[in-house]
């Protein structure tokens, strides 16, 4: 009788593994999926997409990129979405007259306003990205890694990069 319970506790135990292992093969091949269907060729140019702040004081607070964005094409780039990969982060666009559509964060930690924006042939725009190193309190000290991404209709993405060392 112990040894039929054993035999059965390790059978529900092997078959459960089994279903969360392929469960995590099918999701992990779904993330690939995702990832790359997001990183669509974008038409918009840029001859910046990382950018190291070297080291940071969290004590100076925030600090500023500001990144641009070219469209080479003979058509107008309608700009659908921008948004950042962390709550630390936001991104701004400066638009030609000075006006700045923004705050755009990260999805699911706030709402993200659409960017609807349309850049015109030859036309660019500046992506202002600010980076709070006190978001995280004192648990964000270290070397960080963040994206800015900005989407166009038709699926093209350019992704920027940030980095930084934060120190107390």
């Amino acid at each position: 009788m112990k040894n039929t319970i054993i035999i059965t506790v390790s059978f529900v135990s092997l078959a459960f593994l089994l279903a969360l292992t392929a469960k995590s093969g099918l999701t992990s091949q779904n993330q690939v999926s995702s990832i790359s269907s997001t990183n669509a060729k974008s038409n918009l140019r840029t001859e910046e997409i990382l950018y190291d702040f070297g080291t940071i004081s969290m004590k100076n607070g925030n600090v500023t990129k500001e990144f641009t964005v070219v469209n080479p094409t003979e058509n107008d780039i309608f700009v659908e979405k921008v948004f950042t990969s962390c709550m630390c982060t936001k991104a701004f666009l400066v638009l030609p007259d000075g006006d700045i559509k923004g705050p755009f964060g990260m999805p699911g930690m706030s709402y993200v306003p659409p960017a609807n924006e349309v850049i015109k042939a030859g036309e660019n725009r500046v992506i202002r990205v600010v980076y709070d190193p006190n978001a995280h309190g004192p648990a964000g000290v270290g070397r960080i890694d963040r994206f800015i991404s900005v989407v166009e209709k038709n699926g093209g993405t350019v992704q920027f990069e940030i980095k930084a060392n934060v120190t107390p």
